[in-house]
């Protein structure tokens, strides 16, 4: 995605906003359901354009990938050794379908202990001194949005979801966390200079919060 210059960028953020994209002067509204999914190779900088806040923050989930197993690995060169198609796609599931699943995950409970704890983690990013975090203060230049608070939630309930349960724990909310948040926290040239990452910082504010 940061191969994409800041035209298609616009358009892109304008889909992930508003449900819709323009050409011209018309507009057409996008089906549901509707989801971005993209890569970005964090190693290579030469050739890319920067993502703007406001449209990093627009992703739910920023998940880190490494390398594969060797049996991953070893299926990668066969595949491609082939040089043949995968025959007939088949759907495994349906659009109506994803869409009852997304109404069964917001059904999921979320007792207000949990929405605190939520907002108290979001809250430590930007006041890192009101949670006993002086030493985070001078590494963030900006802490996660309230997009950060929606999307940790809504995260938190998904996986409470797969794993068969109708209520959120703190467990579901720290198993989200590093992928909701890594992308929504800015570092400071200090920070950068310790090679301290986002997800250290996250680590911190999950020890730190008070969990219910």
């Amino acid at each position: 995605i940061n191969r994409a210059p800041a035209k298609v960028q616009s358009a892109l953020l304008e889909a992930m906003q508003e449900r819709q994209v323009t050409i011209g002067t018309d507009t057409f509204k996008l089906e549901e359901p509707f989801l971005v999914l993209a890569t970005q190779n964090p190693i290579e900088q030469e050739g890319t354009y920067p993502l703007p806040e406001a449209q990093v923050d627009r992703f739910m989930l920023k998940v880190k990938i490494g390398y594969p197993n060797k049996e991953e690995e070893r299926e990668i060169i066969r595949r491609n050794l082939l040089q043949d198609d995968f025959g007939q796609v088949k759907p495994v599931v349906h659009p109506k379908d994803i869409l009852k699943a997304r109404e069964s995950v917001r059904k999921v409970y979320m007792d207000e202990k949990i929405e605190r704890y939520i907002i108290d983690i979001v809250f430590a990013t930007r006041m890192p001194q009101e949670y006993n975090l002086a030493s985070v203060a001078p590494l963030l230049s900006y802490g996660g949005s309230p997009r950060a608070s929606i999307n940790l939630a809504l995260a938190a309930k998904a996986h409470a979801f797969l794993q068969r349960r109708g209520f959120v724990i703190p467990e579901d909310v720290r198993a989200v966390a590093l992928d909701v948040m890594r992308h929504r926290l800015g570092l400071t040239y200090e920070a950068e200079a310790e090679n301290i990452t986002q997800e250290d910082i996250i680590y911190k504010v999950l020890n730190a919060v008070e969990v219910p």
